[in-house]
């Protein structure tokens, strides 16, 4: 029978709430992360194009497991929009396809903003990561193939002109939900103003439910991390274990994706018999009686999430000591 490999890294587990910079994508995004920290595993809560800064939400070890529910927070993103051109690729890296010389005033701006905020159905760029007959949509355009892909609904809870800086370029602010591409919103605004556009600069700012003040540049992860000596193949060794704590010290609680859950408080005894899999009675005035999804907590620290039915937790997925 073939032997269970041990995964290669430390069992860290947190959320790093990475300030991603222009040029790097989402997947290297994680895979530095994973190196600095010489984790045994890591995952993004929402990709984020390599033209496009800010919060990308890193999980590392059990915090993986909670990613969907930081996938299906709202997000906020500040871009700009560059009238005057429709691009291939919705943004500065792709060819210009259509151009115009009318540029919009803030009134006509204004005035199209209810048609994009609220239930609105959005077709996604040529250039995106949605599968097309099991292939990505990013793929078969660089082929050049002509891609029909279907509109599907999203939800805008709001959209604001932040600034004009000059007549080609509007400054907006946009708080969304899941499966919001802001480069359709340029695209589709640009062709309504009869004008064309296109993104110039996106910045996603918030991932409920971290906000701008956990944010970690890559320059300070990089001054946190502990040095590697080179291996005999000149490769970099990863440090000892012990040598983390400053760049361990940047990392958030994996609980910190759901507090917005209800939450309930276990002793040590209950958190054991959760832990594998036992239900647990919940215990004090103003616990919660019922709850589709909840997470339980011992002494400050995530031990699973599950549901809560008549007073009693439920566990789906726990969570190591």
């Amino acid at each position: 029978m073939p032997r269970n490999r041990k995964k290669k890294g430390r069992p860290i587990s947190g959320w790093v709430v990475f300030d991603k910079p222009v040029g790097m994508g989402s997947t290297e995004a994680v895979a530095k992360i994973k190196w600095l920290f010489n984790a045994a595993k890591a995952g993004h809560a929402g990709t984020l194009d390599p033209l496009a800064s800010g919060m990308l939400p890193i999980a590392l070890g059990d915090a993986t497991k909670t990613v969907p529910y930081v996938m299906d927070g709202a997000k906020v993103y500040r871009f700009t929009v560059a009238w005057g051109e429709e691009r291939s690729t919705d943004d500065l890296e792709g060819e210009a396809t259509k151009i115009s010389e009318k540029r919009p005033s803030e009134t006509e701006i204004r005035a199209l903003l209810p048609q994009f905020t609220g239930v609105i159905m959005q077709t996604p760029p040529q250039f995106s990561a949605i599968k097309i007959g099991g292939e990505r949509a990013y793929d078969l355009a660089r082929e050049g193939e002509a891609i029909d892909i279907p509109a599907r609904e999203v939800e805008i809870g709001r959209l604001d002109i932040v600034e004009m800086p000059d007549a080609t370029h509007t400054v907006f602010e946009i708080e969304c939900g899941k499966g919001t591409y802001v480069r359709s919103l340029a695209r589709d605004m640009g062709r309504e103003l009869g004008c064309y556009g296109h993104i110039a600069e996106l910045r996603r700012t918030e991932v409920d439910p971290f906000t701008p003040g956990q944010l970690v540049s890559l320059a300070t992860l990089e001054q946190a991390s502990p040095e590697r000596e080179l291996g005999e193949d000149n490769r970099p060794l990863p440090p000892p274990a012990d040598a983390f704590g400053a760049l361990d010290a940047l990392v958030l609680d994996t609980g910190a994706a759901l507090s917005f859950l209800p939450q309930v408080m276990l002793s040590d005894d209950a958190a054991r018999k959760v832990r594998l899999g036992n239900p647990a009675i919940i215990r004090g005035a103003g616990a919660p009686i019922e709850a589709e999804d909840a997470c339980a907590v011992a002494r400050g620290r995530l031990v699973a999430l599950g549901a809560i039915e008549a007073g009693m937790f439920h566990p789906r997925r726990v969570f190591s000591d």
